[in-house]
């Protein structure tokens, strides 16, 4: 069995921000996999159903994101699990927008969510990094994080969240190489625009 975790906030005005991709993506997944109906339990909302022919247990914890460790706490020591039972989906500041890694273990990097998490179960838990980019400036990180995704990027996320869902056996199954690269054939990241040149400006030597 496995628990797969969307870290994010409750409640409406945190519903778009970028903080709770996890909370997104988890809706996603239920809805394709046709999961259980939403229980309260654990602290959080839980649904159950099987992927790829393994029990799962989804799980978003509305402890608010800095407590998530209690409720993911609550739903192994429920079925006798191990942090190495769970796949945590959370976004990631250090990672480009729209890019995704899984990785098993690692630090924190001051995201709250995951310090809960460490100071719970330990860091050998399984995360699916959600990068919605570094605001370039570290004034401005708090804000970017608790800000709604810009409109220009909502669809973006939105096919994002579909290709995470959609790839999801392959890392339920244990195979992260093979999740990684279906996600990034679903969903391919915009390419930065190439810096404009000036007509007629020389170049340097």
């Amino acid at each position: 069995m496995l628990i797969v975790v969307g870290l994010g906030n409750p409640g409406p005005k945190h519903a778009r921000q970028r903080h709770n991709i996890g909370y997104v993506v988890a809706d996603v997944i239920a809805a394709r996999y046709g999961l259980s109906p939403p229980r309260r339990r654990f602290q959080g909302r839980a649904q159950s159903g099987e992927i790829a022919g393994e029990r799962v247990l989804l799980l978003k914890p509305e402890t608010f994101m800095n407590e998530s460790g209690r409720s993911v706490r609550a739903a192994l020591n429920f079925y006798k699990l191990r942090a190495r039972d769970a796949i945590v989906i959370h976004d990631e500041l250090d990672l480009a927008p729209a890019k995704v890694l899984i990785r098993k273990g690692g630090g924190h990097a001051g995201h709250n969510g995951l310090r809960s998490l460490h100071s719970q179960i330990g860091p050998d838990y399984r995360r699916i990094r959600v990068g919605i980019g570094h605001p370039g400036d570290k004034h401005r990180v708090l804000r970017h994080v608790l800000g709604d995704f810009a409109a220009g990027e909502r669809p973006l996320f939105a096919r994002l969240a579909e290709a995470i869902a959609e790839a999801l056996p392959l890392a339920v199954t244990g195979d992260d190489p093979g999740f990684m690269t279906r996600v990034a054939l679903l969903c391919p990241r915009p390419r930065p625009p190439k810096p404009e040149t000036v007509e007629g400006a020389e170049t340097g030597g």
